[in-house]
């Protein structure tokens, strides 16, 4: 028994592992407009917010949950869950779940990673699919009525708006929360985060470039070429 105890102990510290390596990685990767934070509570759930800066839902400021099963990395896929429904095909109109499974119909350990999810969490602000529809009446109306689609996307945008300041679904201490602005409080925090990323600037202008990655345009799928070393 303590031996299947232990066993048991250090896959679970290894999938736990796992997932804080995996928030590692979505740092690196500078998702724009794509902030996360892993709960306090578990590391296989995490906070996230998503900023949508032009397109048909500019300005809209989307709350989500990310859940990591519990048998991450070998088993299925995270999910992807908005506060807020937000009207759009890809997204549940009543859980507010992305359907996040038409990316990755199978999760693969060391090929697939949650920074992906993220990526096509923003993407499909910016580039609309139809196909299978989560929300039928969306994906009717972005194909016939395309104004009468804006018109409610609009609504949505400000719905989530209106409810920005509400206190975090989940009680947890690393809940992403917002609160208006308050000069005494957040100048201070403002300059601190401005200071730092020109640091962050200056260290990243001094760093030599090793190789190259990229994303294959409308794919989640990262790949890579090493730099060459030329001949003396």
């Amino acid at each position: 028994m303590e031996t299947m105890l232990g066993r048991l102990g250090q896959v679970l510290r290894r999938r736990l592992r796992t997932a804080q390596e995996s928030s590692t990685l979505v740092v690196k990767q500078k998702l724009p407009g794509v902030y996360v934070q892993p709960s306090y509570q578990s590391a296989l759930m995490w906070f996230g917010v998503i900023f949508i800066r032009h397109g048909l839902y500019l300005d809209g400021v989307f709350k989500f949950t990310v859940y990591i099963p519990d048998n991450y990395p070998d088993g299925d896929c995270p999910r992807l869950v908005f506060d807020l429904p937000i009207f759009h095909p890809l997204v549940d109109p009543v859980s507010g779940e992305l359907d996040v499974k038409r990316a990755f119909a199978k999760w693969r350990r060391n090929h697939n990673h949650i920074w992906q999810i993220l990526m096509y969490a923003r993407r499909i602000f910016y580039k609309i699919d139809t196909t299978s529809p989560l929300n039928p009446e969306a994906a009717v109306l972005y194909e016939k009525d395309i104004q009468l689609f804006k018109s409610k996307v609009v609504d949505s945008v400000k719905l989530c708006s209106s409810r920005l300041f509400d206190p975090p679904k989940i009680e947890d201490p690393y809940a992403i929360s917002f609160s208006p602005w308050n000069p005494a409080i957040h100048d201070e925090a403002r300059e601190k985060m401005l200071t730092q990323k020109t640091l962050e600037d200056q260290q990243c202008k001094s760093m030599q470039v090793s190789g190259l990655s990229w994303v294959k345009p409308g794919s989640v799928q990262p790949f890579s070429k090493e730099e060459k070393t030329l001949p003396t």
